[in-house]
């Protein structure tokens, strides 16, 4: 059994995981995660803002000017005097103001950017990110370098980067003891300050008919 983690086979498949070594010390704060500006949930908000303003503020000086309040406002204002607090379409209107407003404390509360991973930081004023594609694509193409492999399937998130191939030759205990050790190599060259557990599964291809 290898020393670098626990090894689980079954028949025609090995899976073993391997935690890369822990990266050395670094600037701190180089693994905090990258915050969206969120651009675009703050855009409409602020576009739906303005028009609703500036709805009442032209109604309200059109009657500061001796001209009838605006039909839609006149009908508003009748509606939410005459409606009780249980009335159906009162508590659908709050019950969509309050998953708004959860929706925007979400969104001022989480970073965002689940697609980047954030790499060692080795200057204070310059932090790097490395996309969470872009790494899976490395992976499979070191991968495929390997002898044996036949295809190969690679998933990677922010915590984990499973490893699926194929091996149509060789055993699979050592083509899943080289792909170990050329993606955790790989990993480890990625530079990221939180590197993905590797988990690794060699498999027969599956029979035709």
């Amino acid at each position: 059994m290898s020393e670098s983690g626990p090894a689980e086979v079954t028949t025609g498949t090995v899976l073993e995981k391997t935690r890369p070594s822990e990266p050395a010390d670094d600037v701190e704060g180089g693994s905090r995660r990258f915050w969206s500006a969120r651009r675009i949930p703050a855009g409409l908000l602020a576009l739906l803002l303005l028009v609703v303003a500036a709805a009442f503020l032209y109604d309200i000086a059109a009657v500061r000017a001796g001209r009838p309040a605006m039909s839609w406002r006149r009908e508003l204002a009748h509606q939410l005097a005459r409606r009780p607090l249980d009335d159906i379409w009162v508590l659908v209107g709050a019950g969509v103001a309050a998953v708004l407003g959860l929706w925007l404390l979400l969104l001022a509360l989480t970073p965002g950017l689940r697609s980047l991973l954030p790499m060692r930081r080795t200057h204070p004023d310059v932090r790097a990110g490395l996309d969470r594609d872009a790494a899976a694509t490395v992976l499979r193409d070191r991968a495929m370098e390997i002898a044996g492999v036949r295809s190969v399937r690679v998933r990677v998130t922010r915590r984990r980067a499973d490893v699926r191939a194929v091996s149509h030759f060789r055993e699979l205990d050592d083509v899943r003891a080289d792909l170990r050790a050329v993606l955790a190599d790989v990993v480890r060259r990625m530079a990221l300050s939180r590197p993905p557990v590797l988990a690794v599964r060699v498999r027969r291809p599956g029979r035709k008919g």
